[in-house]
């Protein structure tokens, strides 16, 4: 069975481990100060109450939760929360709670419809080329003027401009061998709590097997990559899954997910590359 509510997420943020997991719910105020466990939320909607799991987020105020036939979700945390009161479903909703829940939806919507695109043009061209739009708009017939017949490729030709802005890197899903040099270690604010978290950049990143346009990427500096006690300019190798994810207040739009069997480069082969 299959759900026909499911807002599925375009891109999961995975949780580096079980303990970071447990610290998400618990900023999200989803488990107790003191819970040491994850546990099974309950998802209600429309009479129906659906036992479900949280699998990752898409940023600070969306968690992806899955159901039990593996169907993912994306829900305002507050939201999932108020679904575990036994008076859900039983008293109405605020509308700004109920808002937050489904805005996850909209996020994921960036391509703008048609009208606006025409309005948009015209709005810049001035009072003539409104007009111009207002013929595009409502589909001219044969009979009309050849002026509004040549204004009408204006859509093709703006839907053309629109897809190569979002001629993106065609992210592969499944975990890449990379190798990167470590350009800087710094901190971003972290709402949910009062301390910044701390994140590696790397820069020179090169992905065995695909030429991927990507020059620089992060991860969270976790416990166990400290154990690696890395340093500024180290060249690493690992494994790890790269997800269209900025950096808060950086220029890096991407980040590995869960790097997994990184070590350091000789440094032989370092200099190597550097020269």
């Amino acid at each position: 069975m299959t759900y026909s509510f499911v807002v599925e997420p375009v891109s999961v943020l995975d949780f580096d481990s079980e303990d970071e997991l447990i610290d998400r719910c618990k900023e999200w105020n989803l488990l107790p100060a003191t819970a040491t466990r994850v546990k099974t939320y309950q998802y209600k909607r429309n009479g129906l109450t659906l036992p479900v799991q949280i699998v990752g987020y898409v940023d600070s105020q969306t968690v992806v939760i899955q159901f039990e036939n593996k169907q993912q979700h994306c829900i305002h945390p507050a939201y999932l929360k108020e679904m575990q009161t036994a008076a859900f479903g039983q008293r109405t909703i605020a509308p700004a709670e109920a808002a937050k829940a489904e805005d996850s939806a909209e996020m994921q919507e960036e391509t703008p419809p048609a009208e606006n695109i025409l309005e948009e043009q015209a709005s810049q061209a001035g009072p003539e080329a409104e007009a111009a739009s207002g013929e595009i708009l409502s589909a001219p017939d044969s009979t009309d003027s050849d002026s509004a017949k040549q204004e009408t490729p204006v859509i093709p030709q703006k839907k053309a401009a629109a897809s190569k802005k979002k001629a993106a890197v065609q992210l592969p899903e499944d975990k890449l061998a990379i190798t990167a040099r470590v350009k800087e270690f710094t901190t971003v604010p972290n709402h949910f709590s009062d301390n910044d978290d701390e994140v590696i950049i790397y820069e020179a990143v090169s992905v065995e097997g695909h030429d991927l346009a990507i020059e620089e990427v992060w991860s969270s500096h976790s416990a166990t990559l400290k154990k690696l006690e890395l340093n500024t300019g180290d060249k690493v190798s690992f494994e790890a899954k790269i997800v269209s994810k900025k950096l808060t207040q950086h220029p890096v739009k991407y980040k590995v997910n869960n790097p997994s069997k990184m070590k350091k480069i000789d440094p032989a082969s370092l200099t190597e590359d550097l020269q």
